[in-house]
């Protein structure tokens, strides 16, 4: 019996959280009450304050719900030691990260939830450093990543692992905000995204022709 009321506590949990991305898609976040997310779980509003204290809670959890699996899915391809040039492996993952964009509702409509859906004011004015974590996140690995490309001397001359990374930050949120708005006439297919990935990394390696270059033949 206990096990089964964990169970299904549990379940409750996951539909609230599920009810909450359709409601936060649908209506913006600023305009969608946790009595609206109740009803949509249909569950009562107690139900919801139980599991969450607020709707900042709610939306955190919901994001997070959302980006474990898909984060886990392209760091694992970012840092494999597999990779013998470190750019190979950042442009594989930017990729996988616009596929997943592109194939999983779910993860493209959180991202439309945090940056097209969302204002932050009144209770969600103070949470904008949470919300960029993630971005700082990928930023240090992308840096890190750089930083082996230069050592194994693929990255190109006079580019710094920090200068690549803030270049791939920017170019990368760039593409996400024109990608998740082709519905609204930005007109970025997936092959054009990953066309666009593609030149960009390639404007990083280094050339066969730099002495300093890995690629350089003997």
């Amino acid at each position: 019996m206990v096990r089964r009321t964990k169970e299904e506590a549990e379940q409750t949990r996951r539909d609230i959280i599920e009810a909450a991305r359709r409601v936060f898609h649908e209506h913006g976040v600023v305009r969608s009450s946790l009595e609206k997310i109740a009803k949509a779980a249909g569950v009562t509003r107690g139900a919801v304050y139980w599991h969450f204290r607020n709707k900042a809670e709610l939306f955190f959890a919901m994001r997070d719900d959302a980006f474990a699996p898909m984060i886990g899915f392209t760091d694992a391809i970012l840092v494999d030691p597999a990779w013998d040039n470190p750019l190979d492996a950042i442009e594989a993952s930017t990729k996988a990260f616009i596929r997943a964009l592109n194939d999983t509702a779910k993860f493209r409509e959180v991202f439309e939830i945090m940056i097209i859906r969302c204002e932050y004011v009144d209770e969600f004015a103070t949470i904008e450093e949470e919300v960029a974590r993630p971005a700082l996140e990928f930023f240090k690995k992308l840096e890190a990543v750089y930083q082996r490309a230069q050592d194994r001397k693929y990255l190109r001359r006079g580019i710094s692992p920090l200068a690549a990374a803030r270049d791939t930050w920017a170019f990368t949120s760039g593409l996400l905000h024109l990608f998740l708005g082709s519905s609204r006439g930005a007109n970025i297919s997936l092959a054009m995204a990953e066309e666009m990935i593609t030149a960009h990394i390639a404007m990083l390696r280094c050339c066969a022709d730099d002495p300093g270059c890995r690629l350089r033949p003997l």
